[in-house]
């Protein structure tokens, strides 16, 4: 009886310590990357730019709890946007960048 109860409290710590939603959770991290034409990407940030200028230049102070909630949803929805919409950079490794010094370091 007691390795029934010991094999059913196994599989249901494995059930619960494997399962999916922190996969799905990491998945979401990262924005994807919209394709536009620069063109249109560049006018899109523009307008982001424009927005935050304009929010930034508000009296915030006058503004209900609501309403500063919907200015800070809003921005992060921009910042999100605007990631998706760049290009996301160089990233280097710190291996690369050993290398790199290293390499540098037999040039000179």
């Amino acid at each position: 009886m007691k390795a029934k109860i010991y094999a059913l409290l196994t599989v249901l710590m494995l059930a619960f310590t494997f399962s999916a939603p922190p996969a799905h959770a990491a998945s979401k991290k990262h924005p994807k990357k919209i394709e536009v034409s620069e063109e249109e990407a560049a006018r899109q940030i523009s307008e982001m730019k424009n927005r935050v200028e304009e929010i930034k230049a508000m009296d915030k102070s006058k503004l209900t709890k609501v309403e500063r909630k919907a200015l800070k949803k809003e921005l992060r929805e921009m910042n999100k946007r605007a990631r998706a919409l760049g290009s996301g950079g160089v990233y280097l490794s710190v291996g690369a960048i050993i290398i790199i010094i290293l390499v540098l370091i037999l040039i000179l």
